[in-house]
């Protein structure tokens, strides 16, 4: 099994969920979140006065997955997440040793 984290622009979000769904992923996770990476944020003018915007707002999904969706899940969340633009996103993959699901006690794939 594997967690694909994905950190996404906001606006994109419903473009993201509902290519996932269309290759087979029934359950995600979203989190607002706040960050930087190349962009280092930007400057804004308020009343005159101009400050830094060091965090930009991102989504983060998170998705738990058998290992043979890794791929399709992976290419749905590039294609509906890019815009071309700096700030798409980064999508980190790491291994799930066990998944239990709490109301039933299934678990491993029985229990995403």
């Amino acid at each position: 099994m594997k967690k694909i984290e994905a950190i996404i622009k906001p606006f994109k979000l419903d473009e993201v969920k509902e290519a996932l769904q269309e290759v087979g992923i029934q359950g995600i996770t979203v989190t607002e979140a706040k960050g930087f990476g190349r962009q280092k944020g930007h400057t804004e003018l308020y009343r005159g006065a101009e400050y830094v915007v060091d965090f930009l707002p991102k989504v983060k999904i998170e998705v738990v997955l058998p290992d043979e969706r890794l791929e399709a899940a992976i290419e749905a969340i590039q294609k509906s997440a890019r815009t071309g633009r700096i700030g798409d996103g980064k999508i980190f993959v790491s291994d799930i040793a066990d998944v239990i699901r709490i109301r039933t006690g299934e678990t491993g794939a029985d229990a995403i």
